[in-house]
């Protein structure tokens, strides 16, 4: 289930719930003084895993010669 964090907007109390995602439109109340709360939307942040996504991951192994022969499979001429 996902969590939500609420603000009141009458005494400031920041407080999570967990909500379903069928409940995700029902009003929630400020558990200290009971006034509907407001829902605060954060920034998600994201989680980048496995290999290719720092410069430094493509660098592995012995670099290729560039003097201008032609690759692995190609005919020269």
């Amino acid at each position: 289930m996902p969590t939500y964090e609420y603000r009141c907007p009458q005494c400031k109390f920041k407080f999570e719930v967990k909500l379903k995602f069928s409940d995700d439109n029902l009003p929630v109340f400020c558990t200290h003084c009971g006034v509907k709360a407001e829902r605060l939307f954060s920034p998600v942040p994201i989680i980048f895993k496995g290999p290719g996504f720092y410069i430094t991951d493509n660098r592995k192994g012995s670099p290729e010669p560039s003097n201008g022969k032609a690759k692995k499979g190609n005919k020269e001429e």
